[in-house]
């Protein structure tokens, strides 16, 4: 029996079936290109696209919730299909993941499609986090009872407890700071000081993720960015691609850099950018977002559980999410946490190899299990009882 397991991300799709090694990641979006007018690109078919510069983005989530139906099915249809991964659906589970306090509506409409379009044999829908602690408690050698999972994405950031493998609803916290943000601030940033980049979401996502790391001393490296000539070690130059000789952006290594560009090509200086807009994560009142930065979400949502569980929490926090590949986001957010978390707890912060793609192995994990047969609906009983039974049975 086949089981597909899709971590429906407003930023990537992460999608596979359970026994691949690892998943595809699908970009969640329809992109039209400036010089291709004839069609549309559906997730990962961008990458066929030569000229990646003033793309057109349509997102099927906004804010973090799926509201655009029709491009949704473009890009499921797409990796569901023969380019993909080649469904035959009466014969395979499915494991989807969907947003925290995800709308009755949408939670519907989304089972609508999954049984009665899709038609898939069974269906188990479940937040990411609760597939990152699955697979952290499966892999410790003595499962904890309690962790903490940190999930930040594309759209915001979720601080999750868990107890024995259950969500503690009234402690989650969000912190509307995500991925999207970073970027749009960077493209705010660039634009007023060097170079109008409003519409290269795309490149300037790719020098984000190039350049940008988080800083676990902020004003030393401030100073350090005021510096002029060989002691600002913090400047870079990052050589904008051009799509003919230029294929994508790359950053020039720190003995290159001059500030100057070079003759064709078109660089942005990247200085305290590069580690000013990653530190929204921790503070996000640098944009006017009236909010608490991820470290100290997550210890204020620890300290509203009972005082017996706060030690076992502050030993299992888990870090997913895009985010969390930002060189130094590990160390920063140990530190944060350990200077406001009493100082006789122990914290242990776990960071997977790969944070984007943790929650999609741990559907992998509980594909093949009987918790799956238990927590999962099949089509007959859909068929039978409807959304109550979905309702009921899955945790959102």
């Amino acid at each position: 029996m086949a089981t597909v397991v899709l971590d429906n991300g407003a930023g990537a799709a992460k999608v596979g079936y359970a026994t691949d090694k690892e998943p595809r990641i699908v970009p969640n979006c329809v992109t039209k290109a400036k010089n291709v007018r004839t069609r549309i690109f559906i997730g990962d078919q961008i990458d066929d696209c030569k000229d990646l510069s003033g793309l057109y983005y349509l997102l099927p989530f906004q804010k973090g919730y799926l509201v655009n139906w029709d491009i949704e099915r473009q890009v499921w249809d797409y990796i569901f299909g023969k380019d993909a991964l080649k469904v035959d659906f009466n014969e395979t589970n499915l494991i989807v993941t969907e947003p925290y306090f995800n709308f009755n509506s949408v939670q519907e409409a989304m089972n609508e499609i999954f049984f009665e379009e899709y038609a898939f044999k069974s269906v188990l829908k479940s937040n990411p986090s609760f597939l990152s602690q699955y697979k952290y408690t499966k892999e410790t050698n003595a499962p904890p009872l309690c962790s903490v999972v940190l999930d930040t994405g594309y759209s915001f950031s979720h601080v999750v407890p868990y107890l024995k493998g259950k969500k503690i609803p009234e402690a989650v916290k969000r912190v509307n700071v995500g991925g999207k943000v970073l970027t749009n601030h960077l493209k705010e940033v660039i634009s007023y000081r060097q170079l109008m980049v409003m519409d290269e979401t795309y490149v300037i996502n790719q020098v984000k993720e190039d350049v940008c790391y988080v800083s676990s001393q902020f004003m030393e490296d401030m100073d350090i960015a005021k510096k002029k000539g060989k002691e600002n070690t913090i400047a870079r130059d990052y050589v904008l691609p051009d799509y003919t000789h230029i294929k994508r952006g790359y950053v020039r290594p720190p003995e290159e850099t001059t500030g100057k560009a070079k003759d064709g090509e078109q660089i942005i200086r990247m200085n305290n950018e590069r580690f000013a807009i990653p530190e929204l994560l921790f503070h996000p009142s640098d944009v006017g977002v009236q909010e608490m930065g991820v470290a100290e979400a997550l210890v204020y949502a620890i300290s509203t559980l009972p005082e017996e569980m706060q030690p076992h929490m502050y030993k299992n926090i888990v870090l997913t999410g895009g985010n969390c590949l930002l060189p130094g986001f590990s160390d920063r957010f140990y530190a944060d946490v350990r200077s406001m978390a009493p100082e006789d707890f122990d914290i242990k912060v776990k960071t997977p190899n790969n944070p984007i793609t943790y929650a999609w192995e741990g559907g992998c994990m509980l594909a093949n299990t009987e918790d799956y047969k238990k927590m999962a609906v099949t089509r007959e009983q859909y068929e039978e009882h409807g959304h109550t039974i979905c309702s009921e049975k899955f945790d959102i």
